[in-house]
């Protein structure tokens, strides 16, 4: 009997899935890739005190003031400071927490593979952290 019970249900589950994990899904990615279009949008135009307002409240206490993480974006993070062209690959869920990954280009033509870690604050996702990744193929 439970064999067709699980049989009954798998249909529903999945509908209930199409119905509100999808979209639930795609509107958090939305919101993800918007908060880090933002910042990389106030780097571009070196308002840092704005850039600073999408870094989670850990990032902005290791930092203190957009000053000081400014200086810290143009200094270790030239790509995301300037970039020529950014395109959002996969999002993924490790464990709770969300990783963005973004193949930035920077203005000499080079690319750059970073992921980005999220975080809600209240209702707003907030960036936690980046880390510059090994493109797939480069190095040992």
């Amino acid at each position: 009997m439970r064999p067709i019970l699980a049989g009954l249900l798998a249909p529903v589950v999945l509908a209930l899935f199409l119905a509100g994990g999808a979209p639930a899904a795609a509107q958090e990615r939305a919101g993800i890739t918007d908060t880090i279009q933002s910042q990389i949008d106030a780097f571009r135009v070196d308002d840092f005190a704005q850039a600073f307002t999408y870094a989670s409240p850990n990032i902005q206490g290791m930092f203190g003031n957009s000053e000081r993480f400014g200086m810290m974006v143009r200094n270790g993070y030239p790509m995301v400071w300037r970039p020529a062209e950014v395109q959002y690959l996969e999002l993924e869920d490790r464990g709770g927490l969300l990783y963005q990954k973004v193949m930035i280009r920077d203005g000499q033509g080079g690319l750059h593979l970073l992921e980005y870690q999220m975080v809600r604050n209240g209702g707003d996702w907030r960036i936690n952290g980046v880390q510059l990744l090994r493109m797939p193929g480069v190095g040992a």
